[in-house]
């Protein structure tokens, strides 16, 4: 928890669409997806208490899953932050 009592968490933004790398938190990086780095960086962060991945794409969650994250499947949006918002809301 934080220092106020309040639980602090790392939302993760991860879509399949992108115009210039579709698929990206799927690539592999060092044999690992890339998803799966950001969320054991987010998981080792002493301040975090929960890392939810906000993503539209079935196999981006089982991934984010795997490597230790809360998964909210989020609907489409314009942004980042949109989708953000969407999984933490429901939370």
């Amino acid at each position: 928890m934080g220092e106020s009592g309040s639980q602090v968490i790392a939302a993760i933004p991860a879509r399949w669409g992108s115009t210039r790398f579709p698929g990206k938190p799927l690539a592999e990086l060092a044999g690992r997806p890339v998803i799966a780095h950001v969320v054991e960086r987010a998981l080792a962060a002493e301040t975090v208490d929960l890392v939810v991945v906000a993503t539209d794409h079935p196999a981006i969650a089982e991934a984010a899953r795997a490597a230790g994250a809360t998964v909210r499947m989020t609907g489409e949006h314009a942004s980042g932050t949109d989708r953000i918002a969407e999984a933490v809301l429901a939370l």
